[in-house]
């Protein structure tokens, strides 16, 4: 079938985005970065990054006023990250993070001349990405070369998920992927900013999503490479739709027992459902004892995220860690085997509800594992998507086209649907068709539709078991 990309070149992908997002014609220069994320019950906040000593004023409805300053320009001490000392440094910030609450029913919404997206009162069109950053880490055998549109492409995933028209773009997690330097010698990444700082944040998400924060309003899940020991300086900073606290900004690592954890909230996507957030940063997949604060910790979050789920009758969930997904690893004699959801989740979550999720929990939007994937069940558990494919370097050994039998992600998760994509890059797209209905499409990074999946209530099927 012809690719998205050749059908919009006739007009250009750009010209696509700008049209969806309403900008001005060209006159003053937008700010390093100006976009709209949701948080508790769909309220919209203005962001925008400056490198300006004042923040700007936003016009609203033809009104101006005053955008106030979320965090200042500074460069934070060298702070303990998962990189040895000599691998890391100082985040430096040398730009201003500004914001303002877009009050609901506003119909123009404006920074610099240039409109920002508005949320509508249905969202029926999502954009689904993850996993978007460019990764760069000592530990690896290999560092992905950020240079090459090819194997860092998610400028272009931005640009044709722009072009497609969503009404939310729902992010899972795992924004930032530069953490050290690129060794000499290496002409795939070689002069590629790296840290947590402003400049590899801007290289990581801000400059190649560009197109796509200016095409509409977004959900910003965390992953665990926001975590305070990694990008959660950024993430508290310039993405989290909350209000920045001292203490919960990952700045003094004596603090990360509070900035590695932030309650559920809820996106109502209308009529009868919604979007629950989950902040799933600090899990891990090798489990959780009982006696782990964390354990507590989750507990709460899952208590909150039942009381969120009674509110309507219909709930997606967006977490970057997927509880009822398999991923697999190859040992060096080359033989494959699975691995099953998170551990640490399944644990906490488990120690409550042995089905693992809220009753009205229908479909979970995840990432982690970098490659697509959509999982149903004939048990009474939420049909699971991955959408972890959309920038990082992917994963490469293949799941199996059939499972071997008994296989669950879960104990308990007795799987009747599963379909896989490993070693692409691409974006899942979620139209609504009906209450609980969407259909689903899973696009590469030349605009191809690869598979195509139906949701009904908390059940999935895809046209493709195995995308090659």
């Amino acid at each position: 079938m012809p690719s998205f990309f050749q059908a919009a070149r006739a007009v250009g992908v750009f010209t696509a985005a700008a049209a969806v997002a309403g900008c001005a014609a060209p006159g003053r220069a937008p700010e390093l970065s100006s976009f709209v994320v949701l948080g508790d019950d769909g309220a919209a906040v203005a962001r925008v990054l400056t490198a300006a000593a004042l923040c700007p004023a936003i016009s609203l409805d033809g009104r101006d006023v005053a955008m106030t300053v979320r965090a200042p320009a500074q460069t934070i001490a060298q702070r303990p990250t998962v990189s040895a000392p000599a691998d890391s440094r100082a985040a430096a910030f040398p730009v201003l993070a500004c914001e303002a609450a877009i009050p609901a029913g506003t119909v123009r919404a404006a920074v610099g001349g240039f409109a920002l997206p508005l949320p509508r009162a249905r969202l029926d069109r999502l954009v689904v990405i993850g996993d978007t950053g460019c990764r760069l880490k000592k530990s690896d055998s290999d560092y992905q070369a950020c240079n090459s549109k090819h194997a860092y492409p998610f400028e272009r995933i931005a640009a044709l998920a722009a072009a497609w028209r969503p009404d939310l773009v729902v992010h899972v997690g795992d924004y930032h992927y530069r953490e050290n330097a690129c060794p000499p010698g290496r002409a795939g990444c070689e002069g590629s900013p790296w840290g947590y700082g402003w400049d590899a944040w801007n290289a990581d998400f801000f400059a190649p999503g560009r197109q796509l924060l200016a095409a509409a309003p977004w959900v910003m899940a965390r992953g665990n490479h926001e975590s305070c020991a990694r990008g959660g300086q950024g993430y508290w900073r310039f993405l989290d739709p909350r209000p920045l606290l001292p203490g919960r900004d990952c700045n003094d690592a004596a603090g990360d027992a509070v900035g590695d954890f932030s309650d559920p909230y809820a996106v109502p996507l209308g009529d009868g459902a919604q979007l629950i957030v989950l902040d799933t940063s600090s899990t891990t997949y090798k489990g959780l004892a009982a006696d782990d604060p964390r354990m507590a910790k989750f507990a709460d979050s899952y208590r909150k995220m039942a009381a969120l789920a009674r509110k309507a009758p219909y709930s997606m969930v967006a977490m970057h860690h997927p509880i009822l997904a398999f991923g697999a690893t190859r040992d060096k004699a080359g033989a494959v085997s699975l691995f099953k959801g998170d551990k640490g989740l399944q644990d906490a979550f488990g120690a409550i509800d042995a089905g693992l999720m809220p009753k009205g929990v229908k479909a979970l939007l995840s990432g982690h594992v970098h490659l697509w994937e959509q999982v149903s069940f004939a048990s009474d558990h939420p049909t699971q998507l991955v959408s972890g494919f959309s920038g990082t370097a992917e994963d490469t050994v293949p799941l199996p086209a059939v499972l071997p039998p008994g296989a669950q992600p879960a104990p308990g998760a007795v799987v009747d649907q599963f379909s896989s994509w490993v070693g692409g890059f691409g974006f899942m797209t979620m139209e609504r068709t009906g209450a609980e209905q969407w259909d689903v499409k899973v696009w590469d990074a030349a605009g191809v539709v690869r598979n195509t999946c139906t949701i009904r209530g908390s059940k999935s099927v895809c046209a493709t078991p195995q995308i090659h």
